[in-house]
């Protein structure tokens, strides 16, 4: 990618430097001076660090945030480039960035935990657990009326919702009349629908009494330490935040996200997603029987990608190779040369990452970026550093020739 000016190409050349990061004292790295991959190799952390800023560099990404945790604990974080170009500033450990659609994972855990506690059932119809149709409420008066005089609504569970499969479009106002419709009976095929995500957050809103960015900084961030996370945009953040930049390095906005939506909105770090990882694993957020039912598969997907660029795509043999499915709120590997895997992707203007974790080696790796080119980097990053070679990179769009296509038929 070419960035906007010869200035702009200096300007990141020169300022993608590493900063160290940890992620604190429940959770210090042990003193290795390398990172072990998935099949047993290692890297110096001296090498990832010089991969990383070179990789970086050439992609012209403006910062980036990278964690690897192994075994459950953290063995390496840092940071590199800017969090702003003009006045240039760097980011660093703490700097508060977009997760974008990493949101609906970290989202979906705090639902198997109200499942958890009873206070939630996935598999009760949506309509049951409110106690008025779904467009009686002023939030969507408009969006919903034709939705819930659809015959197949009344089966449109939770669990459809956040596995993908309920049918609705990502977003209602990306349909031709803006309202929100199903497009196959739910339950039976996948098709990414953030729409879906945010009614489940209106159900819990509504049962629970509370606004989400509430809910989820009582449930997880403040327990778990997360302190430069929230899911909506907190005057604590102010001192260090990621703008974002597009692909030619041009601004695009500053990172101040609400209201709280959990199809999107959290805003955080590598360190604390690395936080949250590791509780996840050692049984602190979810018992292990919830998590392992959070990451059971309730779909097959089987396309060429996830968002397709051309109309009726052929299937394709990535997702087949790993088994490729959906469980609630997170992508899913079922069968990999290094064991099951859970991913989420984080999609948005000037903000791409990507978060993958393998549960029997407890190991994980988070990239965070505030640019548009972040997703040029994430294959080499994550095949070099972590040794993950089974991510299915067509089907995340994580080619540079997909890439390409979608930003010339957005």
């Amino acid at each position: 990618m070419r960035c906007g000016s010869k200035g702009s190409a200096l300007l990141i050349a020169l300022s993608l430097l590493p900063f160290a990061a940890t992620v604190g004292s429940a959770s210090e790295p042990p003193k290795s001076a390398s990172i072990r991959r998935l099949d047993g190799t290692t890297i110096t952390i001296a090498q990832a660090e010089a991969f990383a800023r070179k990789t970086l560099e050439e992609a012209h990404v403006t910062g980036a945030q990278i964690a690897v945790i192994d075994r459950g604990r953290l063995v390496w974080s840092a940071a590199f480039g800017l969090r702003r170009i003009d006045p240039k500033l760097p980011i660093d450990d703490e700097t508060n960035t977009w997760a974008a659609s990493i949101t609906k994972g970290v989202f979906s855990t705090y639902v198997m935990q109200l499942v958890e506690q009873r206070q939630l059932s996935l598999d009760t119809p949506v309509a049951q657990q409110l106690p008025r149709p779904l467009n009686d409420y002023d939030a969507y008066r408009e969006s919903a009326t034709e939705l819930v005089l659809d015959a197949a609504w009344p089966l449109v569970t939770p669990r459809m919702l956040l596995a993908h499969t309920s049918g609705l479009a990502n977003f209602a106002f990306i349909e031709p009349d803006k309202k929100m419709h199903l497009h196959f009976k739910p339950g039976t095929q996948y098709r990414y629908s953030g729409e879906g995500i945010n009614l489940v957050q209106f159900v819990i809103e509504q049962r629970q009494g509370h606004r989400l960015d509430q809910l989820m900084q009582d449930a997880l961030f403040t327990p778990l330490g997360m302190t430069r996370t929230g899911m909506i945009y907190r005057t604590e953040f102010a001192a260090d935040v990621a703008d974002r930049y597009g692909a030619d390095q041009q601004f695009i906005s500053q990172t101040k996200r609400f209201p709280a939506r959990a199809a999107g909105s959290m805003t955080t770090t590598a360190d604390d997603l690395a936080r949250f990882a590791a509780a996840l694993f050692s049984g602190k957020i979810l018992k292990p029987a919830t998590r392992k039912a959070m990451l059971s598969p309730y779909i097959r997907v089987r396309s060429l990608h996830q968002f397709a660029i051309a109309a009726n795509e052929p299937q394709g043999t990535e997702a087949a190779a790993v088994d490729l499915a959906y469980g609630v709120g997170w992508g899913l590997l079922l069968h990999t040369r290094f064991g099951p895997a859970f991913f989420k992707e984080g999609h948005g203007d000037g903000a791409q990452n990507y978060m993958i974790c393998f549960v029997r080696p407890q190991a994980c790796m988070i990239v965070l970026t505030n640019s548009d080119n972040g997703e040029l980097t994430f294959q080499p990053l994550f095949e070099t550093i972590l040794g993950d070679t089974v991510t299915p990179w067509e089907w995340e769009g994580y080619t540079r020739s997909y890439i390409e296509a979608s930003r010339q038929h957005p």
